[in-house]
């Protein structure tokens, strides 16, 4: 009968040694797991309040408010050819904006951002991505060095301006001027950067070395003569003869006549017995020069040296240098600066000629007391 009754109940127990957990416990775990579903829902829910925003915010990328600036300001650099995406990896590196995305956001959704130029700007930190746009877009805002190089100067005195504009040692440009590869200087220049230092108005970046301003200058000189289609091995002659243009014109229209009195005492052949070459050899900057200093033998003396001198006596601008590449047909041989003044100018055939011309100068001179 025992093992009979064990038989049966055998048979009604479920598999799995059902004799074993409490009745209890099996009639409510459909209830247990009923709340764990409930509270497992609720803080799915929780989390996706919280989430939500975070979500939303990487979606349309973190970006500071107005409250969080913090005053202080930061120089960075937008490279040349820069997308919205590095220009905004390199603000978000600086601190100035919280995420790439707001930016190329903002950018997207103002047309200004086309207008954004390379360069330096000093520009806040912690700032909405819409106004790091705005700042950019803004050619006031570059940092930049201004300079304005006239026609004529020597390189000397372009390298006091440029240190006065950038705060570099005039040291740094007088150093830099030495190596021709990394100014590229034609060959025919031989190493000399003089008549090279294109007069222009700069503006350089507020980070530029001395060498990088004087290439630039350098590259506009080159670029004026390939313009007027003067070959590299033609560049130094040409640059000679428009630094001796600039130096003795005053008027734009007796350019082209300077260059051809030039070229026709150099044909005859004549010297071109040039007080201006003299006066460069000296260091001074006079209209007339003594005997003595015409009488010494130097590379840039032309009144004791034939052919010209041996390198540009200054920085011309473009209409000199056209005027060298293209000298005004004509037959003088002679031109004095009769009135300093004005700038008016005699042109002669003879000697005859010109020596009145030159009466009327010293006229002047002596008119006007100091100024010769």
């Amino acid at each position: 009968m025992f093992g009979g009754q064990g038989g049966d109940d055998a048979h009604r127990r479920p598999t799995g040694g059902g004799a074993s957990r409490p009745p209890h416990r099996r009639r409510r775990g459909p209830v247990f797991l009923l709340v764990a579903l409930l509270v497992l829902a609720a803080a799915l829910a929780a989390a996706g309040l919280v989430l939500k925003p975070m979500v939303e915010s990487f979606r349309s990328g973190a970006d500071y408010t107005a409250a969080d600036a913090t005053g202080k300001k930061v120089t960075v650099t937008v490279q040349e050819k820069a997308n919205g995406t590095a220009i905004g990896e390199m603000l978000q590196q600086a601190g100035v904006i919280k995420s790439v995305k707001a930016f190329v956001a903002a950018a997207k959704d103002d047309p200004r951002s086309q207008a954004i130029q390379p360069g330096d700007y000093a520009i806040a930190q912690h700032i909405p991505a819409k106004d790091a746009v705005a700042y950019l877009a803004d050619p006031k805002n570059r940092v930049v060095k201004r300079v304005t190089v006239p026609e004529g100067m020597r390189a000397s005195e372009v390298y006091a301006l440029l240190s006065k504009a950038s705060g570099l040692p005039v040291a740094d440009y007088q150093k830099a001027a030495k190596d021709a590869a990394a100014l590229g200087l034609p060959a025919s220049a031989k190493g000399n950067v003089e008549g090279y230092l294109f007069p222009s108005s700069y503006e350089f970046k507020a980070k530029s070395t001395a060498t990088q301003q004087l290439a630039t200058m350098v590259a506009k000189t080159k670029d004026v003569l390939t313009q007027l289609g003067v070959s590299d091995d033609k560049a130094e002659r040409a640059i000679i003869v428009a630094s001796i243009v600039e130096s003795e014109s005053r008027l734009d229209a007796d350019r082209g006549k300077v260059a051809r009195v030039l070229e026709n005492r150099l044909a005859a052949p004549m010297r071109l017995q040039l007080d201006s070459t003299v006066a460069y050899a000296t260091g001074k900057r006079v209209i007339t020069t003594t005997d003595a200093e015409r009488a010494q033998v130097n590379g840039y003396n032309t009144y004791t040296r034939d052919g010209l001198p041996v390198g540009p006596i200054g920085n011309p601008g473009e209409a000199s240098i056209k005027a060298a590449v293209n000298p005004t047909p004509g037959p003088w041989l002679y031109f004095v600066t009769i009135d300093p003044a004005t700038g008016e100018t005699v042109f002669s055939e003879t000697k005859a000629q010109h020596d009145q011309a030159v009466l009327r100068f010293q006229a002047w001179c002596q008119a006007h007391k100091g100024q010769c």
